[in-house]
């Protein structure tokens, strides 16, 4: 049996790839459990530094959740907050991931694939990519995990124009509201993610890894009124490391430095 989401390690570059193209790589319910696991583990592999996300070939990186499973996952409300439970905890596990993320998007990013996007660090998209999230189609709602971070990612009014209008937007369009961070042609996405996946790979783990902390607590608590003591010990837990030695030492020998992540 094929698995539904492939994994695979190269040095220090983990890629998870939607893998159901004959169906758009539309996602399961077993599939966000499945997600989630495989970021756990992730999360715990010392090798990996980078994970890019992309669907199987070049029509789809995800066509949203699988319709086919409505009528038995999402059919009352009380299954669809179960439903929501696994899709909440992919998701959440995707942005909380102590490494940074990047998603390689081919053809249809829309409902569920879009929304799992906005939970990433980075968005690449080719030229043929569109977007959207069109569940009033459906007659359901986004959740409010999904719009905050769409809201953080392109502003409440391009928000509401996507959700009220179910309209899929291509990926200039898609560029210009900051919905992505790159538009690339379609015959050189591959070698742009992964080129700039080795460029973060190389860079120094831990201080990725505080980097998104701190940006979650910044999202969460602009203020920055009563942070915790661990919170507050963010911007300076780095200097303990064998990594911030390596890297000023390394710029004073003006030599390449090579980060441990320790």
């Amino acid at each position: 049996m094929v698995a539904p989401i492939l994994m695979h390690i190269e040095g220090t570059i983990a890629t998870l790839t939607f893998n159901r193209p004959e169906r758009r790589n539309a996602i399961t319910f077993d599939m966000w459990n499945l997600l989630q696991r495989l970021l756990v583990d992730l999360q715990d592999n010392v090798q990996v530094r980078v994970i890019v996300f992309r669907g199987a070939g070049q029509e789809a990186f995800a066509a949203g959740a699988d319709i086919s499973e409505f009528g038995t996952h999402r059919n009352n409300a009380a299954k669809a907050a179960l439903y929501n439970t696994a899709f909440d905890a992919a998701m959440d596990m995707a942005e909380a991931v102590g490494k940074p993320t990047l998603c390689l998007i081919t053809g249809a990013c829309v409902g569920g694939g879009c929304e799992f996007a906005t939970a990433c660090d980075i968005r690449i998209a080719a030229d043929n990519a569109r977007f959207g999230v069109p569940i009033a189609r459906l007659g359901l709602p986004v959740g409010f995990r999904e719009m905050r971070r769409m809201v953080r990612l392109i502003g409440h009014a391009k928000t509401m124009e996507l959700l009220l209008t179910a309209d899929i937007i291509h990926a200039a369009e898609a560029l210009r509201i900051g919905l992505v961070n790159h538009v690339v042609p379609l015959d050189t996405i591959d070698t742009f993610t992964y080129t700039m996946a080795q460029k973060i790979a190389d860079l120094a783990p831990v201080v990725h890894r505080v980097h998104k902390e701190i940006l979650h607590i910044v999202l969460e608590n602009p203020t920055l009124q009563a942070l915790t003591p661990a919170q507050r010990a963010l911007a300076v837990l780095p200097f303990d490391t064998e990594d911030f030695q390596e890297g000023w030492q390394a710029f004073l020998d003006k030599r390449t430095p090579h980060f441990h992540g320790r």
